[in-house]
């Protein structure tokens, strides 16, 4: 397929932490058109987590084997996300001839947004790698005692203002913490929460719709990034406090970077650390952000990353919605 005509109005969608990760990470590791580009990015990303992590793998020979990683490596699943984008961005490149700076927007999902930035040109991957690897052990360690919750409605939007007033009324109790960790579509988004908290907010549900609302539990545990659970561990301070060490260039990403902090192309020559350090903690409002490409006219997304998740998931319940 020729998609050199595409680019132009085209956006990048890098992927973020999923409880699988490898995707096709052996089959491209085994062609031999893709094999040395690919082996290069993931020890490039073994090498970051050798001088980060306490207990580093190899990220090749996790790929090889077909291997995932458990929560308690969540690092060594960061670094293999977020190498393998990159190598991805490198064969397009490289073997197809395409250029991805040529892509007229890019966003990404929780760590996605940190492949976009690095794709925009803002940061090196080895730098940016640093800061969500050195978080990683604490982030593992409170993702013990999380619950994921979807919430969506069979019908009319739900009220957003009413769904986090409920987390707040919640937190309050004193008996666990609950934030809405991302905003998906008008009638549905993603909640995580300590302890019991979880099942009190289903137990009142109905303050936020009357009628055909539900909260599904998911059965995994989750590090709890974009929510307040995070503060526990002073998450946001430290990372922040990381972006400010590390070299940054003083530009605007190109292509653009459609953030999930706020649903717009924020990012300017000087608050990118800003907007990053904000991102930790907050809700990731991927509606906003789908609303934005709508708007713009982006007609074709490139994904990126080792397996399609939530971006894919969402255009598709879209498409289908309009369909209806």
């Amino acid at each position: 397929v020729n998609l050199k005509p595409l680019l132009s109005n085209s956006a990048l969608a890098f992927r973020g932490y999923n409880v699988t990760n490898l995707g096709r990470s052996r089959e491209l590791l085994t062609d031999p058109r893709y094999a040395d580009t690919v082996r290069e990015g993931l020890q490039d990303g073994t090498d970051i987590c050798q001088e980060v992590l306490p207990r580093p793998g190899d990220l090749v020979k996790r790929g090889l084997d077909g291997r995932e990683a458990t929560l308690d490596e969540y690092g060594e699943a960061i670094a293999l996300i977020m190498a393998m984008e990159h190598a991805h961005l490198r064969l397009l490149a490289e073997v197809h001839e395409l250029d991805p700076r040529q892509a007229r927007a890019s966003f990404g999902f929780s760590l996605g947004e940190i492949s976009a930035l690095v794709a925009g040109g803002l940061f090196s991957l080895t730098d940016a790698l640093r800061v969500p690897l050195a978080m990683a052990e604490d982030s593992a360690s409170l993702a013990h005692d999380v619950t994921m919750g979807i919430v969506f409605s069979r019908g009319e939007s739900i009220p957003m203002e009413k769904a986090k007033a409920l987390c707040l009324e919640i937190n309050a109790e004193n008996r666990g913490v609950i934030g809405i960790s991302a905003h998906l579509s008008p009638n549905s988004f993603l909640l995580l929460g300590t302890s019991d908290t979880i099942q009190r907010y289903r137990d009142r549900i109905g303050d936020i719709l009357s009628k055909r609302i539900f909260l599904r539990v998911n059965e995994h545990h989750w590090p709890p990034l974009h929510t307040p659970i995070v503060w526990e561990k002073c998450i946001p301070n430290r990372a922040s406090k990381m972006l400010h060490t590390i070299p940054s260039k003083p530009a605007r990403p190109q292509p653009e970077v459609i953030s999930m902090l706020d649903g717009t192309a924020c990012y300017t020559e000087t608050n990118t650390r800003d907007v990053i350090g904000k991102w930790i903690d907050h809700t990731q409002r991927l509606w906003d952000a789908i609303n934005t490409l709508l708007v713009m006219g982006i007609d074709t997304i490139i994904h990126v990353g080792p397996q399609p998740n939530i971006i894919p998931a969402t255009f598709d319940r879209l498409a289908a919605n309009v369909e209806l």
